[in-house]
C-alpha cells in the first residue's frame, strides 16, 4: 500500500497545477480547485486505470478533468432547470470583469464562444494546453487521425468566425502567438 501511496503522491507533485490550469481556462478558480480535487480523488479511486507511461499520465488526467467539468455542468443545467421548475429566481452568472483584456484576446474568445463545444475544446487542448495531437486524441477518445481532422476543421471554422466577427489580422495574431507559447 505504501508503495501505490507514493507513487500517487509523485503523479500528484507532478500534474496538481497542470489539472488546475486545464479547469481554471474554463470555470472561475475555486471552481477549478475542486475539479482538480475531484480529478485526483477519482484517480485514486482508479489508480490501477492510471497509464504506466509518464508521458500519457498528464492526458489521462485531463480526459478525468474533462468528466468531471462536464458533469458539473450538466448538474448546473439541471439545478437551473429544477430552479425555473419551482419559479424560483435563478442566480443570474457574473462574468469576470473583461476590463484587462486586450482587443485580440477578446475577439477570439467572441470567436471561440461562437464555435461548437467540440471545436472550442479541441483548440483549446492544442492552443491553451499545448498537447500533441496523440496526447489530445487520448484527452477527448478518439484516434490521432480523427483529431487531427478536427483540430483543422476547428481552425477554419474559428478562422471564419474571426473574419465574421470583424477581428481579421489581429484576432489571428493573437491565436497564433498562443500557439507559438505552447
Amino acid at each position: 500500500m505504501g508503495d501505490e501511496q507514493d507513487r500517487f503522491s509523485d503523479l500528484y507533485a507532478a500534474h496538481y497545477r497542470d489539472v488546475i490550469r486545464f479547469a481554471a481556462r474554463r470555470i472561475d478558480a475555486d471552481q477549478a480547485r475542486d475539479v482538480a480535487a475531484e480529478t485526483f480523488l477519482i484517480a485514486w479511486r482508479r489508480f490501477t486505470e492510471v497509464p504506466g507511461d509518464p508521458g500519457e499520465r498528464l492526458p489521462w488526467l485531463y480526459g478525468v478533468a474533462r468528466n468531471v467539468l462536464a458533469n458539473q455542468r450538466r448538474g448546473e443545467r439541471r439545478r437551473l432547470r429544477l430552479g425555473a421548475q419551482i419559479g424560483s429566481a435563478g442566480r443570474g452568472r457574473s462574468e469576470a470583469d473583461p476590463a484587462g483584456e486586450v482587443a485580440a484576446s477578446l475577439d477570439v474568445r467572441a470567436a471561440l464562444d461562437g464555435l461548437s463545444a467540440r471545436d472550442r475544446e479541441v483548440l483549446q487542448l492544442v492552443a491553451w494546453e499545448g498537447l500533441e495531437i496523440a496526447a489530445a486524441a487520448a484527452v477527448v477518445g478518439c484516434s490521432p487521425k480523427t483529431f487531427a481532422v478536427r483540430l483543422h476543421r476547428a481552425r477554419r471554422r474559428l478562422e471564419k468566425a474571426l473574419a465574421d466577427h470583424g477581428a481579421g489580422a489581429r484576432g489571428r495574431q493573437s491565436i497564433e502567438m498562443k500557439e507559438a507559447r505552447s
